[in-house]
């Protein structure tokens, strides 16, 4: 018998506690409040909170949020939010020592999201977060994770 939480529609869910970078704590344990797996943002409502997580350190939770709108937009968008979600990946694995992962996935989502630099949809500031997601890539690449705080902490908005 499976024991795993699930959803309504009878996908896993991890109901595990995390960790303030979103890594799985033992069951029973405090872990940090966690973005709802069915919370459903509108563009403007994702972005402003998502950029709250990131400024506080929480670039995993601002992933969760990117991830949401992702999951639940079409069209032309849907690789906007992939885009994002990736770049916050990005910083969470910075966080976490992995330098590897940390530069392949802001490499990632800075390609994802190009495309909308030309007319930057929900006051985004596409170019400037590219540009800083592989400033940073570089970065981790040629000198390890010695990075600033604020240079986890990307402005999405110009």
């Amino acid at each position: 018998m499976d024991s795993r939480d699930r959803d309504p529609t009878g996908r896993a869910r991890n109901a595990r506690p995390r960790d303030a970078q979103g890594r799985p704590l033992p069951h029973g344990t405090q872990g940090v409040d966690r973005v709802a797996e069915d919370v459903v943002l509108s563009p403007d409502d994702a972005v402003r909170q998502a950029q709250r997580l990131i400024d506080d350190g929480y670039p995993f939770h601002a992933h969760e949020v990117f991830e949401g709108v992702w999951k639940a937009t079409s069209g032309q968008d849907r690789e906007l939010w992939q885009g994002l979600a990736q770049l916050a990946v990005g910083l969470t694995h910075a966080q976490r020592g992995n330098s590897k992962g940390a530069a392949a996935l802001l490499r990632r989502g800075a390609d994802r999201i190009d495309p909308y630099a030309a007319e930057p949809p929900h006051g985004l500031d596409i170019a400037g977060v590219a540009a800083h997601a592989r400033r940073l890539a570089a970065r981790i690449e040629g000198d390890g994770l010695d990075v600033a705080a604020d240079d986890l902490r990307p402005r999405l908005r110009s």
